[in-house]
Parts: C-alpha cells; sequence; structure tokens
C-alpha cells in the first residue's frame, strides 16, 4: 500500500490546468506544420497565424485561447494507493482553483445550466474515475472549450445501419459544425457502449495524439476514412476552405447490446489540449 497526501493531488492539477492553457500538445504542433506545408493562399495564411499564435502564447506564458475551457479531469487510481488529507475529489477541485486563480485564466463555469451565474474560480471540474491495478495516480487534465463541444453530437444507430450508417452519421455531423468548431478541428468519436458510454468514449479518443492510430487495423482504417472524407468537405482552416479541415479522427470503441449502434462525435478545436501527470 502507498499513501499520497491528496495535497499533492491539488498541486499536480493546479499545474496541469496551468501548462493544459499555455502549452499546445506536440501532436498537435506538428500536425498544424504538416498541413500548413500542404496549403496556399489563405488556408495556408490561417495556418501560418496558428503557428504564430501559440509561438507567442508560450513565450508570453498566456493561453493559446481566450477560452480556457471547462476542465475535464481524467484519473486513472490504483487499487494499491492510500490518500490522506481532504477527499480526492475535494483536492482535485481545489487544484482546479487554485490553478485557474495563479495562471490567471478565464472562469467560464456557471453554477446553474438554466439559471446560470459564474461561480468565479471554474469549477467545479467534470470527473472522470477509474480504479486501475498498481500504485500510481495518474491524471489528466483536458480544459475544454465550448465552440467546438457545442457542436458535438450524438446518435443511437440501428445495428442494421452498420459502418455506412456510422461514417455517413460522423462526416455528417463535421459539415453541419462548418466554422463554428475553430477548424482545423480533432474529432473524437466513441462507437458502442451506452448512450452515455459512447459519449465518454468520445471525449476519451481526444486525449490520444493524432499522430497514433488505432491498434486495431479495422478501426484504423475507418479512422482513415473519416479523416480523407472529412477533409474533402472543404471547410478548412476557419472555415475559409481548403484541404485541412480536420487534423485528426480517433476512434474507441466498445461492446453494445444487440440491439444498439451508439455513436458519440465529440469535436474539439486546433486547440486540442490536454495535459498528464503521473504520481
Amino acid at each position: 500500500m502507498r499513501t499520497i497526501k491528496t495535497e499533492q493531488v491539488t498541486q499536480a492539477i493546479a499545474a496541469c490546468c496551468i501548462n493544459a492553457n499555455l502549452y499546445l500538445p506536440e501532436d498537435i504542433k506538428t500536425a498544424i506544420n504538416k498541413a500548413r506545408a500542404q496549403e496556399d493562399g489563405i488556408s495556408k495564411e490561417i495556418l501560418s497565424q496558428l503557428i504564430e499564435n501559440y509561438g507567442i502564447a508560450e513565450n508570453e506564458k498566456m493561453p493559446v485561447c481566450q477560452d480556457t475551457g471547462m476542465t475535464v479531469v481524467f484519473a486513472e487510481v490504483g487499487q494499491d494507493v492510500h490518500f490522506t488529507g481532504v477527499p480526492f475529489e475535494e483536492a482535485i477541485q481545489e487544484g482546479v482553483r487554485k490553478g485557474y486563480a495563479e495562471g490567471y485564466l478565464r472562469k467560464s463555469v456557471v453554477k446553474d445550466p438554466i439559471l446560470r451565474g459564474n461561480t468565479g474560480d471554474n469549477t467545479p471540474p467534470v470527473i472522470h474515475t477509474r480504479i486501475v491495478p498498481g500504485a500510481t495516480v495518474k491524471l489528466t487534465v483536458a480544459p475544454k472549450g465550448f465552440g467546438s463541444e457545442n457542436m458535438s453530437a450524438l446518435a443511437m444507430l440501428k445495428p442494421s445501419d452498420g459502418r455506412e450508417g456510422v461514417v455517413s452519421f460522423i462526416v455528417d455531423t463535421v459539415r453541419k459544425a462548418g466554422s463554428n468548431p475553430c477548424p482545423p478541428v480533432v474529432v473524437g468519436v466513441g462507437i458502442g457502449g451506452t448512450m452515455e458510454k459512447a459519449a465518454l468514449l468520445a471525449k476519451q479518443a481526444l486525449m490520444r495524439p493524432v499522430d497514433q492510430s488505432h491498434p486495431d487495423p479495422f478501426y484504423a482504417e475507418l479512422e482513415a476514412e473519416l479523416l480523407s472524407k472529412i477533409n474533402a468537405l472543404g471547410i478548412g482552416p476557419s472555415g475559409l476552405g481548403g484541404k485541412t479541415t480536420a487534423l485528426g479522427v480517433n476512434v474507441l470503441m466498445y461492446p453494445t447490446h444487440i440491439a444498439g449502434l451508439p455513436v458519440a462525435v465529440n469535436m474539439s478545436c486546433h486547440v486540442t489540449r490536454h495535459q498528464t501527470v503521473v504520481l
């Protein structure tokens, strides 16, 4: 049994909140640079501005996007870990509160979805916790902006819709989104499970680097087909046309019921942020 003070969790979450908002993941930067080499005209200029923007963010220690997101935390807690101090989720809450205050990050969370009213500290975050083997705690912090989140979608397809129906729904979701999610986008896809499981898979899929294909050849091929068809839409950077509508399509799958084929699409903009720390 390993003991971890929840103060360590708070400090780690705070640092991840700040760093995720200041530093774009290397796979996204590489993908944007690669896309720029394939574009011309206004599309190339837009991607050049994105490259300049994340360079300024790194050098000036400023958020790479003004929408510093609602914080999503994926926690993988080893079953041989014992926490001391404040409750685990309370420690995460305090980490978000601390990170957004110390990083001078925009507070974007309202306390009630209908009545509104800003919470003032970007809490509460959305927390997904899994108990896993081992004696470590893996924390992934993903600030999620809502320009892209609002363009996400879920469909409860019929098994008879098959692969063709899945592809059609995903591509159509990106087509309908148009310029709203700030393309070039990253498309997270969850297939299977139940309604809520498919949505969670789609969010988790965004945590995988865009330069890593699905390990299953069937789904790797599906990802490649989706990326090709999405880029053929011609929406392009900022929705002004071009070859690059998406930087990547990541699919996660889970077994499902004989009567179902749930499919969720979680849209993410070119600022697909996430930071991971292991305690």
